[in-house]
């Protein structure tokens, strides 16, 4: 088998903390939240400028919305904290049975909200309302983020410094790609996928059709 060749990135953002992992496009900006800092930022994708940020000093993993609130994995075990976008208010949270530590990405979409656990490695599409499972699809890897597009879904896998896709219709595996870095939260922004690379401390862009080439 042909080893996956790295693929280009074609934005580059700096972020403001030292401990990305969580990322979504929501409201015409990325939000990014950091364990380390207890934080989630707000950034202008144009020039990486910080137009809010709130305190959450439970961030844990990935980062997703849904019906104008932010939902962070966050929390031990974790869970999903809700969170105000205006004001950083903690509106509440919601768990994630069996309670553990594996879930590490989040996004929601019109089917539900996706998740992706490690040990073992699956993404689950799970009902927003109730966090009840509806489809488990086994993965390669460990998995650190993802993002949905349509029927694929897109995570990382910082271990290896990969994005791989996954057909959400046929739970195959239609893409792998090696990034720059090693990826953990990720965002589509409509265009292009968004990833934190954790060890450069960057919010980096790069193209879907790349991934599934």
């Amino acid at each position: 088998m042909t080893a996956p060749t790295t693929i280009p990135v074609v934005r580059s953002l700096p972020t403001p903390g030292s401990y990305p992992c969580g990322l979504t496009w929501f409201d015409g900006l990325l939000w990014h939240s950091d364990q380390d800092a207890g934080r989630i930022w707000a950034i202008h994708p144009g020039y990486g400028e910080v137009v809010r940020e709130l305190e959450c000093d439970r961030v844990r993993a990935d980062l997703t919305h849904h019906d104008g609130v932010l939902c962070q994995v966050g929390g031990r075990p974790k869970r999903i904290v809700l969170v105000d976008p205006r004001t950083g208010e903690a509106l509440g949270t919601k768990p994630v049975d069996p309670p553990s530590g594996r879930l590490c990405g989040t996004e929601a979409s019109a089917e539900g909200v996706w998740m992706c656990l490690r040990e073992p490695a699956v993404v689950q599409l799970r009902d927003f309302g109730t966090m009840t499972v509806r489809r488990e699809i086994p993965v390669e890897g460990s998995p650190s983020g993802l993002t949905a597009v349509n029927h694929t879904v897109v995570y990382g896998d910082f271990e290896a410094g990969l994005v791989r896709a996954v057909d959400t219709r046929t739970g195959l595996i239609t893409g792998t790609a090696r990034v720059e870095g090693a990826p953990t939260g990720m965002a589509w922004d409509g265009y292009s996928l968004w990833y934190c690379d954790f060890r450069a401390r960057r919010l980096k862009a790069i193209r879907l059709d790349d991934v599934l080439r």
